[in-house]
């Protein structure tokens, strides 16, 4: 999600806004907001609760979960609940760099054994949330996603019923995300190569992942509604570090356009960069909010990797919305303490931070027993009829636990600024694409 223009509505029911402290580092943050101690304000006791972090937040996978987790330290410092002091619990699912959905199962069951964690925001991929959707159902741990797009998470996808994934309270939601699903944004990377890039024909790619093939599935389904045809789907192994194969069949079928499911982390902006080197780089190229990770100056960036020629032509898209009035006051913000713009997902960190504060606020005033605490905000959070206001907007979560805003943002590579571009975004609640 690009969020250089996003709104800076906070929470007002009973928070107290407080000015932000300068940090230059993500890490050292979260930290301090761990060890703080707790005072008795006006003289009254002060309950010590935590709020989980779970994201990958080293290696390649930095460029995602870093920004993340620091809109979530941001909103922390920005927002108070009156009676609490509320701190970070931070886990990293990254190993040897990339995403691992046995980490993050492991590191759920970490903030479950700790009682005073009473929320999750994460995680930031959908294959790991598939591992650990149920450990936070067995413990009633409420998790927001900022980032999970894959649809058979909260809802029938390919004929699973996602009760599947939490085998011992079925019936019981303890999960919820603020990103729509890719059944939308695979629609949205369908409209670009249609309708914006002018392509007829397209050669799809996944990179095997839960997130990857599922984005590729819908966009090859829904362009072909469109009209377009789909000229050859190929599944590339996430471990794959030549893409040569690949480019060479690529160029004999000559498409109109290319299309990628997929993170930056298996390796698509190496495959951009190869396309560039066998003068491909005019061939329109598209891929969802997992190559969304930065501008040109951002290491480890999809933009970085594929280098000045390979980011030409190039499209992403954010299961988000955009265009959010009041935007400067939260990138001012995030810019006064961690110097640096907000990155994809910060603002929706920030938003789950602050789902999870106006839940405590509703549920807390009185209650000490943190097991308690802990299932009134799970409650309260699964409950449909409750509305936030969020750096998001307004939204509600349905009975599934999937938010009500089904927005999708659009961009594109700008050659001047070395960074994506924001587009246009389209509402498919209001403008469905079929």
């Amino acid at each position: 999600m690009k969020y250089a223009r996003m709104g800076a509505a906070l929470a007002a029911i009973a928070m107290v806004a407080t000015a932000c402290s300068s940090s230059s580092s993500p890490s050292s943050a979260a930290s301090a907001a761990a060890s703080a101690a707790a005072s008795g304000g006006g003289g009254g006791a002060v309950v010590n609760v935590k709020i989980g972090i779970e994201l990958p937040m080293s290696g390649g996978e930095a460029p995602n979960g870093v920004p993340t987790a620091n809109g979530v330290a941001l909103a922390l410092d920005q927002i108070k609940v009156p009676g609490f002091n509320v701190t970070i619990n931070q886990q990293d699912d990254a190993v040897n760099g990339v995403h691992n959905p046995q980490q993050g199962a492991k590191n759920i069951q970490t903030l479950a054994n700790d009682p005073t964690v009473l929320f999750v925001v994460g995680p930031f991929n959908s294959n790991v949330a598939q591992a650990e959707i149920p450990v936070g159902n067995a413990a009633g741990l409420m998790q927001c996603s900022p980032a999970n797009t894959y649809p058979g998470l909260t809802k029938t996808w390919g004929g699973v019923d996602p009760k599947t994934l939490r085998p011992t309270n079925p019936d019981k939601i303890a999960y919820v995300r603020v990103a729509t699903t890719d059944d939308l944004q695979g629609a949205a990377g369908a409209d670009i190569a249609y309708n914006i890039a002018k392509a007829k024909t397209a050669y799809v790619a996944d990179d095997t992942q839960t997130y990857g093939k599922g984005l590729a599935d819908v966009f090859a389904t829904d362009f072909a509604k469109l009209g377009g045809t789909v000229v050859k789907r190929d599944s590339i192994p996430g471990s794959t570090t030549d893409f040569t194969s690949y480019v060479t069949t690529l160029k004999s079928l000559n498409p109109g356009y290319v299309y990628y499911g997929g993170v930056t982390t298996s390796g698509i902006g190496l495959f951009r960069l190869q396309m560039a080197q066998q003068g491909l780089q005019t061939i329109p190229f598209g891929g969802g909010d997992g190559i969304s990770d930065g501008s040109a100056a951002t290491k480890s960036s999809f933009l970085q990797i594929a280098g000045t020629a390979g980011d030409q032509n190039t499209y992403s898209t954010v299961a988000a919305t955009h265009d959010i009035p009041n935007a400067s006051a939260f990138a001012d913000a995030y810019k006064a303490k961690f110097s640096t713009a907000p990155g994809a997902y910060s603002a929706a960190g920030y938003a789950c931070a602050q789902v999870f504060l106006q839940a405590l606020q509703a549920v807390g005033s009185g209650v000490t027993d943190l097991k308690t605490l802990r299932e009134d905000v799970r409650a309260y959070v699964a409950d449909p009829s409750h509305s936030y206001d969020t750096q998001l907007g307004k939204f509600s979560f349905d009975a599934n636990g999937d938010t009500t805003q089904h927005i999708i943002s659009y961009y594109g590579f700008d050659a001047t600024t070395q960074d994506w571009k924001f587009l246009q975004q389209r509402d498919f609640t209001a403008k469905p694409l079929f």
